[in-house]
């Protein structure tokens, strides 16, 4: 299945601007870093209350002070769960984001969830060989086919590697900014849910790829729905499709995300979906990531009790 109702959430302890992501991450924007842990713990909370009073079932750790993880708000990019009963667990590029893998996330998902197999393609850290989750890779996980825009992040390399523990076929392209700056994340330009995907195909410069990318979509029965660069910038296409417990779709973003939005593109995802939104102004600002990228999805089998 495409969507699940299961999400695991890491509550930040000392979040903030990571100079280190910033090299390559041009969504972040660096401020005045007064009282942003305060704010970001705020936000979250608010984000959490959200989704918990829509049914979603979240699994909510605590970030460590030691070692120093800014960006731990952010789990998806470090490890992925799949319906096969296994984890994966990624190569990072920034050298404090390799501390937020933690054996204690995974023993308190074994707890709840069956694991088979914990699949380690962190070795390619040593070679500066990087994929950084379903932040790299947006899965279509009906059809297995990963999404990837290649960037310093996002090596083909890796890609193939995934593809290959998998069963996935990747449909691999090149995206760029206004400026023309590789585009670090895939799932910043797009959303693949169950009947549709949101994408920024004007970020795709080449017509071929942008072709095989819209193909792949609409031959897998997804309705198309385009956003532009500068609602991307509003982190538009970070969104993510989810069930709750009583399995109805909702499609959980961003509140910048969301008035970024023209009424026909909301009235387009509302076909499919209500849309949740929250707002995530000083993760976004400081993180360079919303509301998708806080949200690592749990297909695992549940535990029997």
């Amino acid at each position: 299945m495409q969507t699940t109702n299961q999400l695991l959430m890491i509550r930040p302890v000392n979040f903030k601007f990571n100079e280190q992501t910033a090299v390559n991450n041009k969504f972040q924007q660096a401020c005045a870093q007064d009282h942003v842990q305060i704010k970001a713990l705020n936000e979250f909370n608010g984000f959490l209350k959200l989704l918990e009073e829509n049914e979603i079932s979240v699994l909510v750790l605590d970030d460590t002070l030691n070692p120093e993880t800014p960006d731990s708000i952010f789990p998806n990019n470090w490890v992925s769960f799949h319906q096969s009963g296994k984890i994966i667990l990624y190569p990072m590029f920034s050298l404090n984001r390799r501390q937020e893998r933690r054996q204690d996330i995974l023993k308190a998902i074994e707890k709840k969830f069956v694991v088979k197999e914990v699949v380690d393609l962190t070795r390619f850290e040593n070679n500066n060989i990087f994929l950084e989750g379903t932040g790299s890779l947006v899965l279509d996980r009906e059809h297995k086919i990963a999404y990837t825009c290649i960037s310093e992040r996002t090596n083909e390399l890796a890609i193939e590697e995934f593809c290959h523990n998998t069963g996935y076929q990747s449909v691999s392209f090149k995206g760029v900014d206004s400026f023309g700056f590789p585009i670090y994340h895939t799932n910043v330009m797009m959303c693949v849910a169950d009947r549709f995907a949101v994408i920024c195909l004007t970020a795709i410069p080449d017509e071929t790829e942008k072709e095989k990318v819209v193909n792949s979509l609409t031959s897998n029965g997804k309705e198309v729905i385009e956003i532009t660069i500068d609602q991307m910038n509003h982190f538009a296409g970070n969104m993510l499709q989810v069930q709750n417990k009583s399995g109805y779709l909702l499609l959980v973003l961003s509140e910048q995300a969301y008035l970024s939005l023209r009424t026909d593109q909301i009235s387009e995802l509302e076909k499919y979906n209500p849309l949740l939104y929250a707002p995530l102004y000083t993760i976004e600002k400081n993180g360079g990531g919303s509301a998708r990228c806080m949200l690592a999805e749990i297909h695992l089998p549940l535990r029997q009790t």
